[in-house]
C-alpha cells in the first residue's frame, strides 16, 4: 500500500490506466465530528465544508472530473456510472469510459474496487454485511461480465480498501446464522465471544464470495477503521462521523 498524507494508493497490480484511491479523514476543512475530510452530505455536516472537502479531494487526486456519487442505502444494486441532477440509489457503480469517476463511501463498510487485466472495465462497491449477505459483489461481477460476455473470472483484478477489522466487528448470532444459511463457507468468518455474539472478519465474507465467483486476484484487507482513529472515520467508534471516499477512474 503506497501512503501519502491524506490517501491511501493500492497496492495491486492494475493495468497502467487505472487509477485508484481512499481518502483518510485528514486535509479537509469540517470541524468535529466529522474532521477534517469528510466528502458525505448525508450525515449532518455543514454543506459548505462538505461541498470544499470534495474540492480538496478532486485537486489533490487530480481527478479528471467530478466523482459520481451514489445514494447509498445497503442494496445489492449496481448502476453505471453516469451523472445525474439526483444521486442514484445504489451501492455499486461501473464503467467502461475514460475520465468517469466510480466512488463510494465508508466508515467501516468494506469498499470494493474491481478493475479488468485489459484496463477497460472499472468498478466502486460499498459492502456492508447486509450487502455482502444479498450479493453486491455477485451482481456486480455478473454486471460487469454481462457488458463483456468473454469477460472471465481470471480477468479481474479486487481491492479491498480499509474497513472494520476481524477483531472489533461484533455481530449478533441473527447475522451469523443468515450468512450460514446461505453458504457453510463462511463458517470461517466468524468468530465466537464468551458474550454469546461473534466477531465478523467482513474481509473473509467478501474473499469467500470472490473465490465462489471464480475471482483470486485479490489485494488489500489489511486495515482497521475501528482501531486507526487518527487515519480513518469509523460509525461503530464514534456514531456521529464522516466518510471516506474510495475512488477508481481509467485514462
Amino acid at each position: 500500500m503506497s501512503k501519502n498524507k491524506h490517501w491511501l494508493v493500492p497496492n495491486w497490480p492494475a493495468p497502467v490506466n487505472i487509477h485508484a484511491a481512499t481518502t483518510l479523514r485528514t486535509g479537509g476543512v469540517s470541524n468535529k465530528p466529522y474532521s477534517s475530510l469528510n466528502p458525505a452530505t448525508h450525515v449532518n455536516d455543514l454543506k459548505e465544508s462538505v461541498l470544499q472537502n470534495r474540492k480538496v479531494i478532486s485537486d489533490m487526486l487530480s481527478l479528471p472530473s467530478e466523482p459520481v456519487w451514489l445514494d447509498q442505502v445497503h442494496s445489492n444494486h449496481i448502476v453505471k456510472a453516469e451523472k445525474a441532477a439526483i444521486p442514484q440509489q445504489a451501492d455499486a457503480s461501473y464503467s467502461t469510459e475514460s475520465a468517469v469517476v466510480c466512488a463510494i463511501m465508508t466508515a467501516d463498510c468494506l469498499p470494493l474496487l474491481i478493475c479488468s487485466n485489459d484496463g477497460q472495465k472499472i468498478a466502486a462497491i460499498h459492502a456492508g454485511w447486509r450487502g455482502l449477505l444479498s450479493g453486491i459483489i455477485s451482481n456486480s461481477i455478473t454486471e460487469l461480465t454481462f457488458i463483456s460476455p468473454n469477460t472471465k473470472p481470471d480477468d479481474f483484478l479486487v481491492w479491498l480498501g480499509p474497513a472494520i477489522g476481524p477483531n472489533r466487528f461484533e455481530i449478533g448470532i441473527d447475522v451469523r446464522e443468515a450468512f450460514m444459511e446461505k453458504s457453510k463457507l463462511y463458517e470461517i468468518a466468524f468468530k465466537k465471544q464468551i458474550n454469546g455474539k461473534y466477531l465478523a472478519d467482513i474481509y473473509q465474507l467478501a474473499k469467500i464470495e470472490l473465490n465462489t465467483l471464480g475471482i483470486n486476484n485479490i489485494y488489500g484487507g489489511t486495515y482497521c477503521t475501528m482501531s486507526e482513529e487518527d487515519r480513518f472515520f469509523s460509525y461503530r467508534r464514534d456514531n456521529q462521523t464522516g466518510r471516506m471516499a474510495t475512488l477508481i477512474w481509467k485514462d
